[in-house]
């Protein structure tokens, strides 16, 4: 895997520069509280995981900050740009241009291939098909998965799957890659695979945002934990990975 075809903007030499802000970000459904002054940054190259039980405010978090979402109050800034300032069409550009998202279900267009799947992201931007088609061919060489690029999502594997998606969120190199329980669906072995995959993405520079309430994906793919219980950040750690 080569970091020149993979990563995204926020790699490099520099001093890591902030991807992800989130000020005092309040999300209210009617009296119930998905978010209660939530504050947090990410700089780049890494890899936080968000993690808690069930309800507390993950996916909230993280569709704050695909801009699936928007807060009560607070701001949210992703790769320099104010989310909560861009309408329904420029968040949708935003979120092609500047985030790669992963899903536990994978979110496939079951009527087409695995090539054209992950082809499509950049087709979306305004990628002429050739060299869309091309990209996607690369991304899908360096995920290990090439050979199935003719295939249709049905008779994939979840392993192949979740590698296909995630081609799929890398093709316009976002600034920053979303991961809502990329293991929630496999076996254990393709969950092992995927782990190394994020991993291995990581280490060659790309940020991730993981979401997940498995602890083995948290301490294999994060260096960061952020803690959350009812809506607020109950505790933040760092992670010394092997190797």
């Amino acid at each position: 895997m080569t970091s020149g075809s993979v990563t995204g903007p926020g790699t490099g030499e520099d001093e890591p520069r902030l991807v992800v802000r989130l000020e005092d970000v309040r999300k209210e459904y009617g009296d119930h509280h998905a978010l209660n002054g939530v504050s947090l940054e990410i700089r780049s190259g890494e890899a936080v995981a968000v993690m808690g039980p069930s309800g507390c405010g993950k996916s909230t978090l993280l569709n704050m900050v695909a801009g699936l979402d928007r807060p009560t109050s607070g701001r949210v800034t992703v790769h320099g740009e104010d989310l909560t300032g861009l309408n329904e069409t420029g968040l949708a550009l935003f979120r092609r241009r500047r985030i790669g998202m992963v899903f536990q279900f994978f979110n496939l267009l079951d009527d087409l291939s695995a090539l054209d799947n992950v082809a499509l992201a950049a087709q979306l931007t305004g990628t002429p098909a050739r060299q869309a088609r091309r990209r996607a061919q690369e991304l899908l060489d360096e995920l290990g998965i090439a050979d199935r690029r003719n295939a249709f999502p049905a008779v994939l594997s979840g392993g192949e799957r979740q590698r296909v998606a995630v081609a799929r969120a890398l093709m316009n190199r976002p600034a920053l890659l979303l991961a809502d329980e990329p293991t929630g669906a496999l076996d254990s072995h393709s969950g092992e695979q995927v782990m190394d995959l994020l991993l291995d993405l990581n280490q060659i520079g790309q940020t991730l945002l993981l979401v997940t309430h498995d602890p083995r994906l948290a301490t294999r793919c994060a260096n960061r934990v952020v803690d959350l219980a009812d809506g607020r950040v109950v505790g933040e750690r760092s992670l010394e990975r092997a190797g």
